[in-house]
């Protein structure tokens, strides 16, 4: 036994491992899936489309469905989460935006213009910003951050304006946008940066032959070559900005609201609560049926908006890289 061990594998033996390895992981997402799906379905059941829409009071609803206890009737289960869709969907964008450009200039300043010893300590720094747990940047925002936007930014007169509809008191959209871009920007940086270094030398040099500026050799060449690696670098992000938890429940307001643009600068400092910190708050009421259902559910919209991005990015990569080889 021992000596088949010792043995080094053959070509088919490790194809054999291997593609079991790769089987055994599809088998224990697909599973993890369904089981998520089965949790779920009473929610959906009772709610149809309508789950995802407006109309309710988010934070009365779950609290309605605790206090249902464990034999929960029909009614029990109502809930509009288009609220917590929202506000995911919202601090998602933003931050991912405003990411993508930032990381994308960040690194073309640490390939292309950093002198070596400066390339040398910031890319170091910027792997270990984005292996810095989530609570710490939760920890800046909510003792930082929340303080500043409550006393500098929010006046008064604003105060007064919403008090019917909502309290302004530093947590909300735009801490929690500013907070997550310093979250997943990193993450991107470290992934641009491996591949504008890998694009070759020549191309550039090539492209400064020919009369352009550096700048326009640098968008027109590098940039261009490593679109399916922005594309990835995005796609990842947005994964993690999706599935954020504590720190937007530290920082978000944790309210059931959904903030409104056209309230004008408002809508910056409106809180709000997306699905992941959502789950987290209320897996303590876990026990009643009726919002296990709907923690599950919400569970189930961000597993399927992962995978929707997956996918979507794979498509998009794919079609940058046939245009680019054409």
């Amino acid at each position: 036994m021992l000596r088949s061990l010792r043995r080094p594998l053959t070509d088919r033996r490790a194809e054999r491992l291997l593609g079991a390895s790769a089987v055994a992981v599809v088998l224990v997402i697909v599973a993890m899936v369904a089981f998520i799906a089965v949790e779920a379905w009473p929610s959906f059941r009772h709610n149809g489309l309508a789950w995802f829409g407006s109309g309710g009071d988010v934070d009365a609803e779950m609290g309605a469905m605790v206090n249902a206890g464990s034999d929960a009737p029909a009614d029990a289960y109502r809930l509009r989460a288009w609220p917590l869709v929202y506000a995911t969907a919202l601090t998602t964008v933003l931050a991912v935006a405003i990411g993508v450009v930032t990381a994308v200039l960040t690194a073309i300043f640490i390939v292309e213009l950093a002198p070596p010893k400066v390339r040398a300590v910031v890319v170091p720094m910027i792997r270990l910003l984005a292996a810095v747990p989530s609570v710490i940047y939760g920890l800046v925002g909510i003792l930082v951050l929340v303080p500043f936007v409550n006393d500098h930014l929010i006046s008064e007169g604003q105060r007064e304006s919403v008090a019917q509809v909502i309290q302004l008191s530093g947590p909300g959209l735009l801490v929690s946008v500013l907070i997550l871009t310093l979250m997943i920007t990193p993450i991107m940086v470290a992934l641009i940066v491996d591949a504008l270094g890998a694009v070759p030398r020549g191309w550039r040099e090539g492209a400064l032959a020919l009369g352009v500026t550096r700048w326009r050799a640098v968008m027109s060449v590098s940039v261009r070559a490593i679109r399916p690696a922005i594309v990835a670098a995005a796609v990842l992000a947005s994964a993690r900005a999706l599935g954020e938890a504590i720190m937007l429940s530290m920082v978000s307001g944790s309210k059931g609201f959904a903030p409104q643009p056209w309230d004008g600068l408002i809508f910056l400092f409106e809180p709000l609560r997306p699905l992941a910190a959502t789950i987290a708050e209320q897996a303590e009421g876990i026990q009643a049926p009726a919002l296990r259902a709907s923690i599950y559910a919400m569970a189930l919209v961000l597993l399927l908006s992962s995978l929707m991005l997956s996918v979507g990015g794979s498509i998009v990569k794919r079609s940058l890289r046939l245009g680019s080889a054409r």
